[in-house]
């Protein structure tokens, strides 16, 4: 479950770099982003590395 966790994550982070070179979903890429840092403070606060 932790590394599904640390794959979505960086997933989210891609599809955001991508979005903000694109414009094309505007704010959802924003969303994302904060999705992906929530993920990895998870896995941080969860005690194991990212």
């Amino acid at each position: 479950m932790s590394s599904l966790l640390y794959v979505i994550a960086i997933i989210l982070v891609v599809g955001w770099i991508f979005g903000a070179f694109v414009y094309s979903v505007g704010g959802l890429i924003h969303i994302l982003l904060v999705l992906a840092v929530i993920a990895v403070l998870f896995r941080l606060i969860g005690g194991r590395p990212v």
